[in-house]
């Protein structure tokens, strides 16, 4: 394989797993790290939404005790079924429209300036979002994800469908359509990581059944590279978000997008930056 190729691959994975699990986009990230790094092409969208699987992963790994109980109560704990539930059920609104209007929405939205404009405007919503929390505090009735009902997942799963546009962010709606519903940061922040599991693995199982002409055994190494680097970047930002949510909110993120967003129009408006469609 291409030494250059090679760091493209680990590049892209450390962006994904740095950036899956804030309230950033990571779709709308290596939207734009491709570009940069001249990383497209239709095998390369599936290639970003294979190395999800790092991140899922990761996750797995970290919350593997809680997994693992769920999966042995299964059949017979009614706290571990009802988990299991509202799981599929917040999953079900991203799939379902994920499936009717994916085309659509990566024929034209998957592109630098769309991307940039998303950035801004979830920037702006997140602000918002958090000022009114601070003005007219939220009585927080959810402190953890078993409390949750089945209507609560259902919202979340609205929230998260958001996301289908790129530069919105996953985990970003999720937590912040969560803690609007009333839970807890930290029971919004994990309640989103174990809903990027099968929203995640969905996407890259669905992507990889569908675009399985345009791949070949010669792109595993290329395509383990990126998912290798997600995982351990990944890793290592779901336990820094963790320990960050205990004192913060999420206005950091927000200015972030809003100033990296206008830096990507002012970049293209000027021509300091030809950005690759």
């Amino acid at each position: 394989m291409d030494l250059i190729l090679a760091l493209k691959a680990i590049i892209m994975g450390l962006v994904e797993g740095f950036t899956e699990f804030l309230p950033i986009s990571s779709t709308g990230h290596l939207i734009l790290a491709g570009s940069l790094l001249d990383f497209t092409g239709e095998k390369i969208k599936v290639f970003e939404i294979v190395i999800q699987a790092g991140a899922i992963f990761a996750v797995c790994w970290e919350y593997r005790k809680k997994i693992a109980s769920v999966l042995s109560g299964l059949f017979t704990e009614r706290k571990a079924q009802k988990f299991a539930i509202n799981l599929l059920i917040a999953f079900l609104p991203a799939a379902i429209l994920g499936l009717i209007f994916s085309k659509k929405i990566k024929a034209v939205l998957f592109a630098p300036i769309p991307v940039a404009l998303a950035f801004i405007v979830g920037g702006v919503i997140i602000l918002l979002v958090e000022r009114h929390a601070k003005n007219n505090p939220v009585s927080v009735r959810i402190h953890s994800v078993d409390d949750m009902t089945a209507l609560d997942a259902l919202k979340v799963g609205c929230a998260q469908a958001f996301a289908l546009i790129p530069g919105t962010s996953r985990s970003g709606a999720s937590i912040i359509g969560g803690m609007m519903l009333g839970l807890s940061r930290k029971a919004a922040t994990e309640f989103s990581f174990f809903l990027a599991i099968p929203t995640l693995l969905g996407a890259t199982v669905y992507s990889l059944y569908k675009e399985r002409a345009l791949l070949s055994l010669a792109d595993l190494p290329l395509f383990g590279l990126g998912t290798l680097a997600a995982f351990v970047s990944a890793f290592l930002c779901v336990r820094w978000l963790l320990r960050y949510i205990g004192s913060h909110d999420f206005s950091a993120f927000a200015w972030y997008r809003i100033g990296f967003g206008l830096l990507v129009i002012a970049s293209a408006y000027f021509g300091w930056v030809v950005w690759a469609e």
